[in-house]
């Protein structure tokens, strides 16, 4: 196989990048972005008053990354593009913050790029310009588009000769990382779906402080729940995002629920069939029965009272915790008629290909020191992101802080029964949004499921076409 790329094979090759300016995924629910800092000017990131108690270490007590140059008075400049807004984005430039001052043999030059698809779409263009970062955030959805494209630093190398076990990443996620067995995308802001309820909306209506097991038990649920003020609706009992905010993303696991999926492995389109159909009609019951709403901001919605449940990322957790005036209370997903569902979701690092020795080498020490134990802690707790390494979730820092603060413990209790997406949402191009168009079509439109994802799936089998056929080639 040719290996080389050309800025045209390249362009055509990542054609499928979406230019749509959408929320940074799974937890970037936060709008306002935070300007990228001069190198090493990053803020740090504060932990809530609640979580005082149980908060990260501070920046100047951060364990001292590995040296990587070896000529006194040399230093090594990484440029490192991230993703996140808000409160995350301040927890982001926090991490490269605790990095430049750990050591200094490599500066990390942070800079904020947009969202998750403004990420991708800006590196699609930097390699076909040639002036791509040294190490970049990339999701779930985006990272696997730049390694068929063979522009992905394979890491294992680096991971042994930094003496790092990949063993203790968690195995869900390290393993989403891995093609025929070699590392390329590293977990690092990794989630899961949670169910968020208003504590106390659910006392004042009588029922059990946890979330509803199944969907059927919510729906006996809902009348309680839901306000009316004549023939206004003050109150809904459950909220839909949109497809900017990743509906697409929390409706997979309740189409494994209902017994159906997106899509085989191999690229079968799976939606249009009747378990997913079904699982649909739930949705579109849901508005038309008028017990949910669509919204553009679901945790906006949530969080002033106009919605006493969603399904959101466990990485909004610190944000709402912060923003509601009530008593906050997170939970597994409910179960459909087939049982428990649950997927993955977040971002992972990953270093550019075609860099210097010694740029990657420097690149690796910001991505070990970032996922990291102590570090991923940190993360983990000043965002409500799960820690991606077991030997940070079983540490007695981690335990305490899950005793003082168990909303967070939800996810990481809730992950070993999560599974990968379907390739139809994280593989196609722009699949998530394809989805996630359709389902605005049920929930806003109120279209009968049938028709719509009939639609969405002859769209999914015609974009998923070249992929096939790419990863042919890059894996044979």
């Amino acid at each position: 196989m040719n290996k080389s790329l050309t800025r045209r094979r390249l362009l055509v090759a990542l054609g499928g990048l979406s230019s749509a300016a959408l929320l940074a995924a799974c937890g970037g629910t936060e709008a306002t972005p935070t300007p990228a800092p001069a190198a090493g000017s990053a803020a740090q990131a504060s932990p809530t008053p609640a979580a005082a108690a149980a908060s990260p270490t501070p920046a100047a007590a951060s364990p001292t990354a590995p040296a990587v140059v070896t000529s006194p008075g040399s230093t090594v400049k990484v440029v490192y593009w991230g993703s996140f807004s808000g409160n995350l984005g301040e927890a982001e430039q926090g991490m490269v913050k605790r990095f430049n001052e750990s050591q200094k043999d490599v500066v990390v030059d942070y800079q904020y790029q947009g969202n998750y698809e403004e990420t991708a779409q800006k590196l699609t263009q930097a390699l076909a310009a040639g002036t791509t970062p040294d190490i970049v955030l990339l999701s779930d959805v985006w990272w696997f588009k730049f390694y068929l494209n063979d522009v992905l630093l394979p890491l294992d190398d680096l991971f042994a000769a930094n003496k790092i076990d990949t063993k203790d990443y968690v195995d869900p996620l390290i393993e989403e990382g891995t093609r025929k067995g070699v590392v390329y995308w590293v977990p690092f802001a990794r989630s899961t779906p949670l169910f968020y309820y208003n504590k106390q909306v659910w006392q004042e209506a009588g029922l059990p402080d946890r979330g509803p097991q199944t969907w059927a038990e919510f729906l006996e649920w809902v009348p309680k729940l839901l306000k009316k003020e004549g023939d206004k609706t003050t109150r809904y009992a459950f909220a839909h995002p949109s497809a900017a905010s990743y509906i697409a993303w929390l409706f997979q696991p309740v189409v494994w629920q209902h017994g159906g999926r997106y899509s085989d492995p191999d690229f079968t389109i799976r939606i249009q069939e009747d378990p997913a159909v079904e699982a649909g009609r739930l949705y579109l019951a849901s508005v038309r029965d008028g017990w949910a709403v669509p919204t553009k901001d679901i945790v906006a919605d949530f969080t002033n009272g106009a919605a006493a449940a969603m399904m959101a990322s466990t990485a909004s957790l610190r944000g709402i915790l912060k923003t509601a005036t009530f008593p906050v209370g997170t939970a597994f997903l409910p179960e459909g008629p087939k049982g428990f569902g649950c997927c993955t979701g977040g971002s992972g690092l990953a270093i550019l290909k075609n860099k210097p020795k010694e740029i990657q080498e420097a690149a690796f020490k910001y991505l070990a020191f970032a996922t990291d134990p102590e570090n991923t802690m940190w993360w983990s707790q000043n965002t409500g992101y799960m820690p991606v390494r077991k030997s940070a979730i079983a540490s007695q820092e981690m335990q305490n802080f899950y005793k003082e603060n168990p909303n967070f413990k939800t996810a990481v209790e809730q992950l070993p029964k999560t599974r990968p997406q379907d390739a139809a949402r994280v593989w196609i191009p722009n699949g998530d949004q394809i989805i996630g168009k359709g389902l605005e079509r049920v929930t806003v439109q109120q279209e009968d499921p049938a028709g719509v994802f009939a639609d969405v799936a002859k769209t999914l089998e015609r974009e998923a076409k070249p992929v096939v056929e790419q990863l042919k080639r890059r894996e044979g």
